[in-house]
Order: structure tokens, then sequence, then C-alpha cells
């Protein structure tokens, strides 16, 4: 590893050695909060999972109904009665708060289920997919609300991750193979300073003699 561009002075062996002491806290510091991010993470992604499965079993119900429904009354009655469908979505943002950070993300309020055909067009199927397609709603907006965290998580993750990579591959040693070379010079100078003085000495001793 490559040592800074430092003179090999005793002020700076005091700045080195303060700034891998404030570099290898950050490291754990930073460590810590990659791991935190990464279980919450996790946890998440098994949120995501359990919801895929309602999602799943939602579909497996849904479809089935809406394609008895259209050969039951057609497709003309069926599109007549869609028509008649309407709900008004309140969507914002919202911040929530993972692993003690704040994201962004987005929240649909979703409106009262209400009954917009008469009952001289319902049937046990019209009923079935209007309630099977509004629950497939409510999973969908629960779906994208945590994804859009998951995705901001993950990102946070690979950041967090780039610091601690850099950290730990570059900065650390670099300033532990700066700290080790400034050392050994001033050893080397403090070992010519004794031998100086004691050649000083020896020269006086003889002299005096």
């Amino acid at each position: 590893m490559t040592k800074l561009n430092m003179a090999p002075t005793k002020s700076n062996l005091l700045k080195v050695k303060e700034q891998l002491s404030i570099s290898m806290d950050g490291y754990e510091l930073l460590e810590q909060k990659r791991e935190i991010l990464v279980m919450e993470l996790m946890h998440m992604v098994e949120q995501i999972k359990l919801l895929e499965r309602e999602i799943d079993k939602l579909i497996a119900s849904a479809y089935p109904a809406l394609k008895s429904m259209l050969t039951s009354v057609g497709g003309d009655r069926v599109e007549r009665i869609a028509h008649a469908v309407s709900y008004d979505f309140n969507i914002t943002e919202k911040s929530v708060i993972k692993a003690g950070m704040t994201f962004s993300t987005i929240d649909m309020e979703l409106p009262k289920r209400q009954l917009f055909y008469s009952f001289m067009d319902s049937f046990a199927d019209t009923d079935k997919v209007m309630s099977d397609f509004f629950d497939f709603l409510k999973l969908l907006t629960q779906m994208a609300s945590i994804r859009t965290i998951v995705w901001r998580l993950a990102m946070e993750v690979k950041k967090t991750q780039r610091r601690v990579n850099a950290l730990d591959k570059m900065i650390i040693p670099q300033a532990k193979t700066t700290k080790k070379y400034i050392e050994s010079v001033l050893e080397e100078r403090e070992r010519e300073n004794v031998f100086v003085l004691k050649s000083l000495k020896g020269k006086k001793g003889g002299a005096g003699t």
C-alpha cells in the first residue's frame, strides 16, 4: 500500500495517528450501520414474500371468478358494470423510519368499497369479482410502498458498503503504512542523533586526556 505524501515529522506522525484512529472508529460505526441495514432489508424482503403469496392466492381466486362472470353475463354487460365503477384514490408521499433512517415512500388511501350497480345487475360472480379485485388493489398498494422502501434500503446498503470498503482497503492501510514509515524514519534519526552525541562525547573525552 502506498503511503501518504507527508514529511516524516513528529507533528505529521500525530496527524496520521489521529486520522487512523478516526478512520478505524468510522469503520466500526459504518460496519454496524451496514449490518443493521442488511437485517432490516432482509426483514422487509420477507414481508414482500408474504405479500406475494397473498397476491398469488387472490389471483388464483379473482381471475377464475372474472372468467365465470364473463361466461354468465357476457362481455358487454361486464363492460357496462365496469364503466359504472368509479373510485377516488388519494396518493401521498410519506416518511418511514427504518434502521434509524428516514425514507420517503408512497401511501394510497383506499376509499370504502361501494356498490356501483343495481341489484338487477347483481350476480354472485359480480360481487366476488368486485370484492377480490378491491382486495387485490389493497395488496398491490402495500407491495408498491414496501418495494419503494426496499429499493431505497438496498441503495443505502450499497453506499455504506462502498464507504466500508474504502476505509478497509485504502484509507486505513494507507494511514498505517504512512505511520509505520514516519515512525521508522524518526527512529532512524533518533539512532543517528544518539550515535552523533556519543561520537562527540568520545571526541571531547579524548581531547581532555
